[in-house]
């Protein structure tokens, strides 16, 4: 067996002593641990007497003593009958300083399931409350004191019981809650046992396809569409097949259920998410239908139908038929938070025999108080009220924002994004670059998202820019129209600045 080490020598520098290092232990245990890991300590060798190394550091022996002890439970070392001796160990960074490497040839990359590759990354990140950012509601508007005394009162009466694993499809007071509202609100077919709460649409979506399609199946999405449903479709290894948008929403043609048959159609019916379009009555009986026909199920994203400005709500897919085809997704990100967290999905009846035991295994239930919280806001009309105030808001802000880019919005451009919502889309001709100036636009803190980014095949049309009006002040419209003026003239011109 080696000699003991000259330890006082492997630890580099002397420990430190000052108020704010590390206690002695923390700091003797780690230098020993890396020692050994980046092989200073080589296996089997013998480190010194408790009392010798304390003597050698002036420290104390308890000292030594905690920190061999720590090492030894770690697995590092090994007493014995002769003293401590280092463990035999595979060091990950002895074996990379000693593996021969051709030069400049960096080191492998991590290993990673090939599904990644394709998941495209989201536009750049930007804080929430970024101007014309899509999909944040008014969050200074939200009634955070109603909010507050709900949670107090789900806090205060619940059980101790509700602090454990609730049921996995969520609360039975929220689900009926939500079954009510839909019924009334949406024209949603559907009881209490049908609803199954998630963290948000975007995990209601890809439960959706864990549950109803196998690797390798067709999936249909929206084009231009939500993003989040490529990245659930792409997630499960599904086929995506591309199905354009038109003035009346998803346009499915028979060549297209002929030629790529679907497992799962993902769309947005109600206001269709970047262009705002309508499904028309007659494509959604269609949809239906073949959807039928095909053994396909059809995923209806109702993100932000809630706010619609001008004539009556147009009510939900899911309760055209009896029976129908239909998942319904829901969240209240948009109609309270976005970090609230909490979605849900209405599953069809004839669903709930054979996809209860799954979900029991894949969820686990969870943000039970917020969920007592959720059902008391909505049984006591607090989420109602709520409601109603922020369609007059959205409605004024809309108009407002539609106004502005009529009067300063200086390049050639269409207004979509329909009467409902949180956003506007704005249409440039193909010689403005919309991701050059969303970059652009970013670095003057405002966040409008490229329409070609939600594209799986663009075309010359797909060229322009989603604006969020949910977060932004009407005072501010008329500046940041500007702004963006010129920066869509600058991105015409090529020239690299701001334009201003």
């Amino acid at each position: 067996m080696p000699n003991p080490p000259d330890l006082a020598a492997l630890l580099e520098s002397p420990l430190a002593r000052d108020r704010d290092a590390d206690s002695m232990q923390r700091q003797l245990h780690e230098r020993l641990k890396r020692a050994i890991l980046d092989g200073r300590l080589a296996p089997g060798s013998r480190l010194p007497g408790s009392r010798a190394l304390a003597e050698a550091l002036s420290i104390s022996r308890n000292t030594v003593t905690a920190a061999y002890e720590h090492l030894a439970a770690e697995g590092y070392v090994q007493p014995d009958r002769q003293g401590t001796r280092v463990t035999e160990l595979s060091s990950p960074v002895a074996t990379t300083t000693t593996t021969k490497r051709p030069r400049n040839k960096p080191p492998d990359s991590p290993t990673t399931a090939h599904r990644l590759a394709s998941i495209q990354p989201r536009a750049a990140f930007s804080e929430p409350d970024a101007t014309f950012r899509p999909g944040v509601p008014a969050l200074s508007h939200f009634p955070a004191t109603a909010w507050r005394r709900a949670l107090d009162r789900a806090i205060r009466t619940a059980s101790p019981a509700t602090l454990g694993y609730g049921d996995p499809l969520g609360e039975p007071q929220l689900r009926a809650a939500i079954a009510r509202h839909l019924a009334i609100a949406r024209g949603v077919r559907c009881e209490p046992r049908q609803v199954v709460i998630a963290e948000g649409a975007q995990e209601a979506i890809s439960l959706c396809v864990r549950l109803l399609s196998n690797p390798g199946e067709t999936g249909w999405i929206e084009d231009p569409g939500y993003r989040g449903a490529k990245s659930a479709m792409r997630a499960g290894d599904m086929h995506m097949v591309p199905i354009r948008v038109d003035a009346e929403g998803l346009n499915a043609s028979a060549e297209d259920w002929q030629k790529h048959p679907p497992r799962l159609v993902y769309t947005t019916p109600s206001h269709q998410y970047p262009s705002g379009a309508v499904l028309s009555i007659a494509r959604r009986l269609a949809l239906i239908a073949e959807a039928r026909r095909h053994g396909a199920w059809i995923i209806e994203d109702d993100y932000d139908s809630e706010f619609r400005h001008t004539g009556e709500p147009i009510g939900a897919m899911q309760g055209l038929v009896p029976d129908a085809p239909v998942l319904y997704i829901g969240t209240f990100s948009k109609t309270m938070f976005p970090s609230l967290r909490l979605g849900f999905l209405v599953l069809p009846e004839a669903l709930l025999a054979s996809v209860r035991a799954p979900l029991e295994e894949m969820l686990r239930g969870g943000h039970r108080h917020e969920q007592l919280a959720m059902a008391d806001f909505i049984e006591s009309g607090q989420f109602g009220r709520h409601l109603g105030r922020m369609r007059r808001l959205y409605r004024d802000r809309q108009q407002a924002l539609r106004l502005a880019l009529t009067r300063h919005l200086k390049v050639p451009h269409e207004i979509d994004g329909g009467y409902c919502g949180l956003h506007l889309t704005v249409r440039l001709p193909p010689r403005f670059d919309d991701r050059r100036i969303a970059a652009e636009a970013l670095r003057h803190q405002l966040a409008p998202v490229a329409l070609s980014s939600f594209a799986l095949q663009p075309l010359p049309s797909d060229n322009g820019l989603v604006l969020g009006y949910g977060n932004t002040s009407v005072e501010l419209f008329e500046p940041l129209v500007k702004r963006l003026s010129q920066l869509a003239r600058a991105a015409e011109c090529g020239d690299s600045g701001s334009g201003a």
